[in-house]
């Protein structure tokens, strides 16, 4: 199964506000940057607790129909909209992608900081794309954080915006 990151970070690598705010990033993402383009060749988004608290939050569901799988060990239900596909599972990130691998999940989009860590410290993420936005936070909820080990890159391709955005792309090298 592909793995799949796409996400946004202040120049300065934080991903969020320590408490957990998003106000920093541009209204509807800003100009177009391929997420759309990037959505339509997942088949599911997994996420951890955190993020799916921030995601119901927003004014509309940004997932569409797209199976939405939140990690974690505490939830046993979520009140999502009526035409939100979302469940909780629990368990370690090699058993969550056997468990979509049998349902024929082929690539899975990974989001939030402590999911993200969780994937890449177990060699599952195979791509990264990570946008920053034109800010310095100084503080925040890093994207990477302490990895156990050094993760190669090989860097794809970096494009800049003319609203300040820059995305570049990696594989992870195993």
């Amino acid at each position: 199964m592909k793995a799949s990151v796409f996400i946004a970070t202040s120049v300065d690598g934080f991903i969020a506000r320590q408490d957990g705010g998003l106000d920093w990033l541009p209204a509807n993402g800003g100009e177009p940057h391929g997420y759309e383009e990037f959505m339509a060749t997942v088949d599911a988004i997994v996420i951890g607790r955190k993020t799916l608290e921030t995601v119901l939050a927003y004014d509309s569901w940004p997932y569409e129909k797209k199976p939405v799988i939140a990690l974690s060990a505490t939830l046993t239900e979520v009140k999502v909209p009526d035409d939100a596909v979302c469940e909780i599972m629990s368990g370690p990130p090699h058993q969550i992608v056997a468990r979509l691998e049998k349902r024929g999940v082929k690539h899975i989009y990974v989001d939030g900081g402590v999911t993200i860590r969780g994937f890449l410290e177990a060699g599952l993420i195979q791509h990264l794309t990570i946008t920053r936005v034109p800010i310095l936070l100084g503080s925040g909820i890093p994207l990477f954080g302490v990895l156990p080990h050094d993760i190669r890159l090989e860097h794809l391709a970096t494009q800049s915006y003319s609203g300040g955005l820059v995305k570049s792309e990696y594989r992870i090298l195993a």
